[in-house]
């Protein structure tokens, strides 16, 4: 039996600041969102989610963020390589550091961002004549 990808997870600790960064990456996340302790959209039927770190002791207790790098890297892809570009460019301008992006040897436009919280980030996209 296969399974299918249907479900990502990311806890944050300020839900308006974790959409507000993912939204300036380019997530379909509306403006006018309602803020809450659980968020989801979903893109191409994969549901991408965010749960506070209160809802997250409020469900689990024993519950406590985790310490040092992520233990999860997400990647988003744009449909080219300057969208590679205009992305970070978004993220610069919501006021995010943000590392330029490379020609990586594996044929994509490439870069890692880290959001808020620390979750890695890659935003690639695969270079003409170069895979994908």
């Amino acid at each position: 039996m296969t399974v299918k990808l249907n479900y990502i997870g990311i806890v944050v600790s300020d839900m308006a600041r974790a959409l507000a960064f993912y939204r300036s990456l380019g997530l379909p996340i509306p403006e006018d969102i309602v803020i809450e302790r659980h968020m989801e959209i979903d893109v191409d039927g994969l549901r991408i989610a965010w749960e506070t770190e209160a809802l997250m002791r409020e469900l689990n207790p024993a519950w406590t963020p985790p310490g040092g790098p992520g233990r999860i890297g997400v990647g988003v892809q744009a449909a080219s390589p300057a969208g590679v570009d205009e992305a970070l460019a978004r993220l610069r301008a919501a006021g995010h550091a943000v590392p330029d992006a490379f020609d990586a040897p594996w044929g994509q436009r490439y870069a890692t961002v880290t959001d808020p919280d620390g979750t890695h980030v890659d935003v690639f996209a695969w270079q003409e004549g170069k895979g994908g």
